[in-house]
């Protein structure tokens, strides 16, 4: 297939150049120059999203937030003026459903289709194709990408119309957040209490409080390698739209809003761009006492 890739960061690189290897033809955008990797692997740098999306028949944009999604689809030289009818956009970012179903809309009404297909698994995931990928659409768009698809993750599952698939997106970064905020406190309640937090993680990876976060962010937490990863700055942001959605259902999702003060404060405190798992760090210093 004829490939476009906007948004060759930490996540996109690998993402855009399992694609390349796959033998297809990628065209790649980013705001910087992309990756120069990409193009040594064979990726045509387009000079614009609108370049992007008059060469490649399915356009995939994985970028940080909702206003970028935005801006890369209709702002100046997007998106949606190099799209013709048939092609197909993929949003891979973790973006508001809200705006999801009128950026579905808006693309629609060019004769082209939408999926939203947010992914888990974080840069390990994207560097290793063992992404977990939520994806909102019709099925006939969702079978038509889902080679792609199967280059870059392993569990791929159509939840439903789109905007579902951002719905599932919001819902795991709830979970995560929650269980990365349990290990923490768990870690720093059995260093504070005299114990070695490493054999501690050991003993507990064999019951039931085992976990891939106990494994991967607890390991993080006890020898200090706070490089994202996936930076606490865009889980705040994820936190937000769980916070502000639930506001709009009429629900209370109380300890997500405590994970998202604990990520704010370590924020305040100079850490927006550390790995998520430096939130151990808010309830280190509350207890006046590192993990390590």
């Amino acid at each position: 297939m004829n490939v476009g890739f906007i948004g060759t960061g930490i996540m996109g690189r690998p993402m855009a150049g399992h694609l390349i290897d796959a033998g297809h033809t990628v065209f790649v955008h980013n705001r910087s120059k992309p990756a120069q990797e990409l193009i040594d692997k064979g990726a045509i740098d387009a000079g614009s999203p609108a370049e992007v999306a008059r060469r490649a028949d399915i356009v995939i944009t994985m970028v940080p937030d909702t206003p970028d999604v935005e801006q890369v689809l209709f702002g100046k030289d997007g998106v949606a003026e190099g799209l013709s009818a048939g092609k197909t956009v993929v949003d891979m970012s973790s973006i508001s459903p809200v705006a999801t179903k009128a950026f579905a809309e808006k693309i629609g009404a060019l004769g082209c289709d939408y999926l939203d297909a947010p992914v888990s698994g974080g840069e390990v995931g994207a560097k290793a194709a063992s992404l977990t990928i939520m994806v909102g659409g019709t099925e006939a768009a969702f079978e038509k990408v889902k080679p792609l698809f199967e280059r870059l993750g392993k569990n791929i599952t159509l939840v439903g119309d789109v905007g579902a698939g951002q719905v599932t997106k919001v819902a795991n970064q709830i979970i995560v957040a929650l269980t990365i905020e349990a290990v923490a406190e768990g870690l720093v309640f059995a260093s504070k209490a005299g114990a070695d937090p490493a054999k501690v993680r050991q003993a507990l990876m064999g019951g039931l409080a085992t976990s891939r976060i106990l494994e991967v962010h607890g390991e993080r937490m006890i020898k200090r390698t706070f490089d994202p990863g996936f930076r606490i700055e865009l889980h705040q942001k994820d936190l937000n739209l769980a916070l502000s959605s639930a506001r709009a259902l009429g629900i209370s999702l109380p300890n997500t809003a405590t994970a998202q003060e604990l990520f704010n404060a370590v924020s305040a405190n100079g850490g927006a761009k550390l790995d998520h798992s430096a939130l151990v760090k808010a309830l280190e210093m509350m207890a006046g006492h590192d993990v390590a």
